[in-house]
């Protein structure tokens, strides 16, 4: 264990966050994501809930400061469930960077899309619906 980084964030989370570049994209699943069809690079952290995951993250992550840097799945359309959720993602993320300026919504298949192109994804154990998070990675100042 080392001081300061919390301890949600496995070694291996770790390194790709160190590995990830200006402009790359990460992307904090729920538990019902097709996450291991979307990507090659999958972390499972399937014991901890989004938002945790997404306060975690953002002690060492910088989002980008030069374009939109957040983007959640949009509802399907005609979905009716409820998306608390996406408040607390935006809470998180307003007290943990304020370079974020709100998210995006991207439709259900641009979102896969998206994730095809990140550099990883997080796979969490969130049980919530449309709990599935990018974020565009930017620089240490």
């Amino acid at each position: 264990m080392l001081k300061t980084i919390p301890s949600i964030l496995s070694p291996e989370l770790l390194k790709i966050l160190m590995e990830m570049g200006h402009g790359d994209e990460l992307v904090i699943s729920d538990g019902n994501y097709p996450s291991a069809s979307m990507n090659e690079r999958v972390v499972r952290l399937d014991g901890h809930q989004a938002a945790d995951v997404l306060k975690a993250v953002l002690t060492l992550f910088p989002l980008d400061t030069y374009a939109e840097n957040a983007f959640l799945m949009e509802k399907v359309s005609g979905d009716t469930v409820q998306t608390p959720i996406w408040d607390q993602f935006a809470e998180v993320a307003a007290a943990m960077d304020p370079a974020f300026k709100g998210f995006g919504k991207l439709e259900r298949y641009a979102f896969y899309e998206r994730s095809r192109n990140a550099y990883a994804i997080i796979a969490t154990g969130e049980t919530a619906l449309y709990a599935n998070v990018i974020l565009k990675k930017g620089v240490v100042v």
